[in-house]
């Protein structure tokens, strides 16, 4: 078996972020849900403006991203963060939590199973439902959220591998008015997890590794929460979002700044469009 270090964005450390998979924003994107960050897509245009200025972000801090079409029958499909977690070696299909959005895996399947070749491969089953986006990686400790969309058999499934690989596994509740747990926190590096007030605490993860901490945010800037590290201490940030920004800024980190506008319209975050592979 094959365990070389791969893993999906929201479960990569910064030394695996070397190639990554994104989907094309399809014609019926307006038709996106929407519940919590945003009241639906507005404008394609722009959308796609902004997507194709995400992926020059990763492509030009030497990430080789592989774009798949989109399919018009699922609006979410941008998404593709939720469909699969790729974890040292090791593929997670899991069940999406939203029914709609389980048509969207095939393709994403079967493109990870050619890629990734020799990596074992799993497909979680019914009742078990859990979305990518509500596992983080924090170094070799990882957290779930159990929320809508992820249900506590999906949970105990992902925790049967992350156990099985030799790495802790903590779950987190996700408050009702956030969606995943990435939606509201992030690891900018391998020692920082960033989470918003009025959403999380920090003991919301418990004790963590020596040189690890959680560094709250306001809880206006939730949103900003959401970030992508690259290696070379920077780091990919939405725009609007001034604390984040400074405060990563005041770290080290070199911010790369994004228009997520009509991302964030569709509930969606930067980690949720790209899988590291």
């Amino acid at each position: 078996m094959n365990h070389r270090p791969e893993s999906m964005m929201a479960t990569v450390r910064l030394d695996q972020k070397s190639r990554a998979l994104v989907r094309n924003i399809p014609d019926s994107y307006s038709n996106a849900m929407a519940n919590y960050f945003g009241t639906g897509p507005t404008d394609i245009g722009a959308a796609r403006s902004q997507h194709a200025a995400y992926i020059e972000a990763l492509t030009s801090n030497g990430v080789e991203v592989t774009i798949m079409d989109a399919d018009n029958n699922h609006p979410d499909c941008v998404f593709v963060e939720d469909q699969a977690v790729v974890i040292d070696g090791h593929v997670l299909l899991p069940v999406a939590g939203h029914e709609s959005r389980r048509g969207e895996q095939p393709p994403i399947a079967e493109f990870l199973s050619k890629a990734l070749h020799g990596h074992h491969i799993c497909k979680m089953e019914l009742p078990a439902m859990m979305d990518g986006g509500d596992i983080l990686r924090l170094g070799n400790l990882f957290f779930v959220g159990r929320s809508t969309r992820t249900n506590d058999s999906g949970i105990n499934e992902l925790r049967s591998l992350i156990e099985h690989l030799g790495h802790e596994l903590r779950v987190v509740d996700i408050p009702n008015h956030a969606l995943h747990l990435t939606s509201i926190s992030s690891t900018p590096s391998d020692e920082i997890i960033l989470a918003p007030e009025g959403y999380l605490t920090s003991e919301s993860f418990g004790d963590l590794p020596d040189g690890c901490e959680v560094i709250m945010m306001p809880e206006g800037e939730v949103y900003g929460c959401n970030t992508i590290g690259l290696p070379g201490n920077k780091v990919i940030i939405a725009e609007g979002y001034p604390t984040v920004k400074s405060t990563l800024e005041s770290r080290g980190f070199e911010t790369i700044v994004l228009d997520m506008s009509q991302i964030r319209a569709a509930d969606a975050s930067p980690t949720c469009c790209s899988i590291f592979y």
